[in-house]
């Protein structure tokens, strides 16, 4: 079994305001490499990240740019 190492570099979502609120990261050079997309909170980085798919990635880029704070 082979490791695979952690993510290093992260891009903060381009919805992130500077007021803070819901703070997406994720790490593209990491995603090139794997074929997988690494997720994070960028206000706990130090929790565990989530890992999708790049379509599962590009599917919640799609509905959140869609959607308001309050869901609609």
């Amino acid at each position: 079994m082979s490791t695979v190492p952690a993510p290093t570099a992260w891009v903060k979502s381009s919805y992130t305001s500077s007021e803070g609120g819901n703070c997406v990261e994720w790490s593209p050079t990491y995603a090139h490499a794997h074929n997988l997309v690494p997720i994070r909170d960028s206000k706990a980085p130090h929790l565990p990240h989530l890992t999708v798919t790049p379509h599962a990635w590009t599917d919640f880029v799609a509905f959140a740019t869609t959607h308001d704070d309050a869901g609609q």
